[in-house]
């Protein structure tokens, strides 16, 4: 028997739970019978509820979870419920066009599941929510220009969803993003005309996706990086007749790579990949 059947049936109060005074109790099959043994007269599964395994009064999320995957036809009717859980797993099934009511649901969660359902003239509204987790979930859908707002948003990871959606045309907004992760993920993507400007960035790994990147005749900028990884990567791919600052090098893999260029050998590719 799974944690899931062994935990008590508690509603979201924490009193128990009473089926015979469910409304949905002629919908109750045995906690013995195996659900999918279950079917209405023409072979279709049948709406179905079972104690300590899916109940829409039950407080574990996974229980109502269940219910409505079992009940999608009952899922409208609970939006109103009090339960949090009870609103955002409901949101999940009931048909598109009953959710609005629920942009201003007081509860993240149930915004959260909105934004990941919602069309985009609804979804709009949900662009400046307060919670960083509605925020994100808005970011992975939108797309194009519906974006900018959320380019300069205060949390750095709604900031990193909308930098691997937005257009390579919109991405040097970004270069200048105070996390230096999020610049990392615009070194990768961003045009190679703009791609030299990082190349002065105060973030090591940020100029080290620059030197994965550039052509080889343009990483001389970087002969010189304070950063021995970014170096190495330099000297792994920099034109050989550009080679020279690099055998003096104070780190010993950065001066062997180089050599072993000069002498025409072949190297091993060990640089993290971009």
């Amino acid at each position: 028997m799974s944690d899931d059947e062994i935990l008590e049936t508690l509603d979201w109060r924490g009193n128990m739970v009473d089926c015979a005074a469910c409304a949905h109790r002629d919908r109750r099959i045995d906690p013995e019978t195996p659900p999918e043994t279950v079917s209405n007269p023409d072979g279709k599964p049948a709406g179905r509820c079972q104690p300590r395994r899916a109940c829409v009064h039950d407080r574990y999320a996974k229980r109502i979870q269940r219910f409505f995957e079992w009940n999608a036809d009952l899922a409208a009717e609970h939006l109103g419920h009090p339960y949090f859980e009870v609103r955002a797993n409901a949101a999940r099934f009931a048909p598109i066009f009953q959710l609005p009511r629920l942009i201003e649901d007081p509860d993240e969660t149930v915004r959260a599941t909105l934004a990941r359902r919602l069309p985009r003239r609804l979804l709009l509204k949900l662009r400046d929510d307060p919670d960083r987790e509605v925020r994100i979930a808005v970011a992975a859908r939108l797309e194009d220009a519906d974006l900018a707002p959320l380019m300069r948003d205060p949390d750095c990871s709604v900031r990193m969803r909308v930098v691997r959606r937005i257009p390579e045309g919109m991405l040097p907004a970004m270069m200048h993003d105070e996390d230096p992760e999020v610049r990392v993920e615009v070194a990768r993507r961003v045009a190679m005309d703009w791609l030299p400007s990082l190349a002065w960035d105060d973030s090591p790994r940020v100029r080290l996706v620059v030197a994965q990147r550039l052509p080889p005749a343009k990483l001389h900028v970087l002969l010189r990086d304070a950063d021995w990884m970014v170096r190495l990567a330099v000297a792994g791919r920099i034109d050989i007749d550009q080679l020279d600052p690099l055998f003096d090098d104070p780190e010993d893999e950065v001066r062997a790579i180089a050599r072993q260029r000069r002498q025409g050998r072949a190297i091993a590719n060990d640089l993290p990949p971009l």
